[in-house]
């Protein structure tokens, strides 16, 4: 396509003398390569270059392609003809470079915020399940003993039953007892003070690190003791805590930080760690809960982030033990509503893996609530409502809440009901969903709604079956519900497993009643709700319409 003397990079020099030939087969190369998402074409006025033609060339490019093609070209009275062709085939060009490379950083952001709308992440990973209840009691302890912070022993313990490696620590009390852990640890250890009072362990003179021998131990301990009883007479000691030296060539120092919004709710924070970390400012801030995709785009957002891949005699640090501590600090906020503040600083990562050499946490009691993420902002993917069921005849059916990439499921579903079924539930005629009734539908916002879909495979395709919802009412103790099921599902129970499984959704939620709609002559959802107890009277306002209400 190009003569041999190109500069074979990016950007693409089709050399001066470029016809409107060169400029369609370049172009076209590279729309078609996999590794291309846009392209800028660009004409300086050559005394060779026919504008116009390769104006046209362009456009006819830009009408086959999918992929943004935009046009640069430059002067003014020589192109002033392809600028009118382009216009007038309603594609953009610009006169200079530099707004078409803004054009191409907005459709980039608008494709980030489109991928981050999309999200909804669960509370917990795939990955071994936490020991919620471990790390619970490990708070509850703190609190019953009146005290809002962890010390490093319980910090530590926090971590591990939410599977983040941390350092393994002993605490001393006294010279001797320091020796012997150092001796069964190990040499060389580090030795640090262990108080709930202090943050900045290194300012207050608390932090001495690769200790030899028995000797440098025993020292360590006195030199500790009298830094901090100097610089913070004030702080409650309760022994030196001693872990072996952690010697990572490669390690670069990390933080993961958790604290509490009064408006937000619980915020996770990355960036460089160490003793630096003020002073470094490199921080990114998110609000959970998070999945792959969100922590990738968490550490992206940070300076450290170009220090974790390969560089000079470094090897690239371990991403996917980077993601999986940052997911499992997400488990934690989600799961430990009294987890007020956290950091793990640092957290050294590596290319064998990531480690957790230091963390404090401070919890605080709050009010037991129905809805167990009542403390969070966005409201995670509701994976504990997820149930299995078998119909007679063997098939396998999956009961979960909707997603937002449900959108093309429930459409079809909605598309494939009979007139009748689509005019019970909607009380209406409804042909298929408007972008907007789609939109509502399946983006919904778990604190205040819940749909449930019946999903079942059908040649390793999913197929929606039946779905039903609540809205929460103002009064924030009753919600109004809906259901539909496929014409094919009637008469096999499925409409009663899903109404049942969302009758449980609300009772979690400690919603007191359940009410909702029916057309009179909806026969069947009337002995429906009659089976599931619900109380059934005409509606004051139209006489074809049943109200029907059950108390949960």
């Amino acid at each position: 396509v190009l003569p041999p003397n190109w500069p074979h990079g990016n950007p693409v020099d089709i050399i001066g003398d470029a016809q409107a030939d060169r400029y369609h087969h370049a172009v076209k190369a590279c729309l078609e390569d996999p590794g291309v998402d846009g392209v800028l074409a660009i004409l300086t006025p050559q005394a060779m270059t026919k504008p116009l033609d390769a104006a046209n060339a362009v456009i006819e490019l830009a009408n086959q392609y999918s992929k943004p093609l935009l046009a640069c070209w430059m002067g003014d009275t020589q192109v002033a003809e392809a600028r009118a062709a382009f216009a007038a085939a309603k594609k953009p060009s610009f006169r200079t470079p530099e707004p078409a490379v803004e054009v191409f950083s907005y459709l980039s952001d608008y494709y980030r915020n489109q991928k981050l709308l999309m999200q909804m992440p669960g509370p917990l990973s795939h990955h071994l399940e936490p020991d919620v209840e471990g790390a619970r009691m490990v708070i509850d302890g703190a609190l019953l003993e009146r005290r809002k912070v962890l010390n490093e022993m319980e910090s530590k313990a926090l971590l591990s039953a939410f599977h983040i490696p941390v350092a393994k620590t002993m605490v001393a009390r006294s010279p001797n007892e320091a020796l012997l852990i150092a001796e069964q640890l190990g040499f060389p250890v580090a030795m640090k003070v262990n108080s709930r009072d202090i943050t900045h362990k290194t300012d207050a003179g608390g932090v001495l690190l690769n200790l030899g021998n028995a000797q440098a131990v025993r020292a360590a301990y006195h030199e500790i003791m009298d830094n901090v009883q100097r610089n913070r007479p004030n702080a409650h000691m309760d022994g030196i805590s001693i872990e072996p030296m952690i010697v990572k060539p490669n390690g670069r120092e990390l933080m993961v930080g958790v604290t509490s919004d009064p408006v937000f709710g619980p915020v996770i924070t990355f960036g460089a760690g160490g003793t630096t970390v003020e002073i470094m400012g490199d921080r990114a801030v998110t609000l959970p809960p998070l999945n792959t995709f969100l922590v990738k785009d968490l550490i992206q957002g940070t300076h450290v982030a170009r220090m974790l891949g390969a560089f000079r005699h470094m090897p690239p640090a371990d991403m996917e033990a980077l993601e999986s501590v940052l997911l499992r600090v997400s488990e934690m906020v989600c799961e430990l509503p009294l987890l007020m503040e956290m950091d793990i600083n640092p957290l050294i990562v590596d290319e064998h893996g990531a480690l957790a050499a230091d963390a404090r946490v401070v919890v605080e009691y709050r009010q037991p609530s129905a809805d167990r993420y009542a403390h969070m902002a966005i409201y995670p993917y509701p994976t504990h409502l997820v149930s299995h069921w078998q119909l007679a005849d063997g098939t396998d059916i999956t009961i979960r809440p909707i997603r937002p990439e449900d959108a093309e499921l429930e459409q079809k579903f909605v598309h494939d009901l009979s007139e009748e079924s689509r005019y019970f539930r909607f009380m209406r005629s409804v042909q298929e969903l408007s972008p907007e009734m789609l939109s509502r539908f399946t983006q919904i916002d778990y604190s205040r709604e819940m749909a449930l879909i019946a999903v079942t495979q059908e040649h390793g395709v999913e197929l929606e079956l039946g779905v039903c919802r609540f809205a929460i009412n103002p009064d924030g103790e009753s919600c109004e519900f809906a259901l539909v099921v496929a014409d094919a599902m009637r008469g096999k129970g499925l409409g009663q497993k899903l109404m049942t499984a969302l009758m449980d959704a609300a009772r979690s939620k400690g919603l007191k009643t359940i009410e909702g709609e029916v057309l009179g002559n909806n026969r069947s959802m009337l002995k429906l709700m009659t089976r599931l107890g619900f109380s059934i009277e005409t509606s004051a306002e139209d006489e074809s319409i049943k109200k029907v209400v059950k108390v949960l």
